[in-house]
């Protein structure tokens, strides 16, 4: 046969194989898929094989497998033509650590990386992130340390699971945008967490007469190296929406009484809030919220 495939069983072999991918069945399909590749791995078509049963195995969450099939992927694929197969293994080697693998696939992807050794740890700008696409789905913004990595910027809300500070693996394929001063931002989805935060989200009380009494709270905590945010930011959006494309306001500080969230250690929060209200102690005021 002219394509490489003399047997019969190999043919069912590929049709199991892509039903089972129709069905979403990645199990099935990626052990197919695997089988078939290692038959033929000199098969015009074998590329395809590998690509795609190390993405059922991205889509199990299985990255050792991902990472492993992945680099079969790529070592058939096309440099520097941003071929998939390269974007996929970087995933999943930064999520084995493996960063020399890393470097050659966003390399080979056509991207540039700072060289090294250890942990790629570089400025890809800002974009927002989808923590627990699955969940609660709070898209926050987050600096990107590499091509599937990024640090939170934002203060996640209690309910979210996330924290400020942390580094989480994003996806690459953008799910919905965010507009901000007329320049768009592609939403990546959370992969999962790579380093979690050692500091706590807390809600507090405060009045301020004026907006700017409220981003001089943000920048104190800032100065810190900690964070606040006024809960009048967040807005609860369908899923829907908040794959489209949404306009932002880049500044929602306001004044009067409100909650802010705040992310700092727990015996730092009073001090910090004490020393706000000391600079204009006529306008200014805190408290923790009442329990029940």
């Amino acid at each position: 046969m002219g394509d490489g495939m003399t047997r019969e069983d190999d043919r069912e072999l590929l049709k199991a194989a892509y039903e089972a991918w129709e069905s979403e069945k990645w199990p099935l399909a990626g052990e197919l898929l695997e089988r078939l590749a290692r038959r033929h791995p000199d098969h015009p078509k074998s590329g395809v094989w590998w690509y795609d049963a190390a993405l059922a195995y991205k889509f199990l969450r299985n990255w050792a497998k991902a990472y492993e099939l992945g680099r079969e992927a790529a070592a058939r694929a096309e440099p520097n033509a941003q071929d998939p197969a390269f974007w996929n293994l970087g995933i999943a080697a930064t999520i084995m650590e493996d960063w020399e693998t890393a470097r050659a696939a966003w390399r080979g992807f056509g991207l540039t990386v700072p060289d090294g050794d250890g942990e790629i740890v570089a400025d890809f700008g800002a974009t927002p992130i989808r923590l627990d696409p699955a969940g609660t789905g709070e898209v926050v913004w987050a600096q990107r340390l590499c091509p599937a990595r990024a640090r939170v910027l934002n203060v996640p809300t209690p309910e979210s699971g996330r924290r400020f500070g942390e580094v989480v693996v994003h996806d690459g394929a953008p799910n919905g945008e965010r507009e901000v001063n007329g320049q768009a931002y592609s939403v990546f989805d959370e992969l999962l967490l790579f380093r979690a935060s050692a500091l706590p989200t807390m809600t507090v009380e405060v009045t301020a007469a004026t907006p700017e009494d409220v981003r001089a709270l943000a920048e104190l905590f800032d100065e810190h190296g900690y964070a606040a945010e006024p809960a009048s930011g967040v807005r609860i959006i369908c899923s829907c929406c908040s794959e489209g494309s949404v306009r932002q306001d880049r500044d929602h500080q306001v004044g009067g009484g409100q909650q802010v969230n705040v992310a700092a250690p727990v015996d730092e929060v009073p001090r910090l809030l004490d020393g706000w209200c000391a600079a204009a102690p006529t306008v200014r005021s805190w408290a923790f919220p009442a329990t029940t």
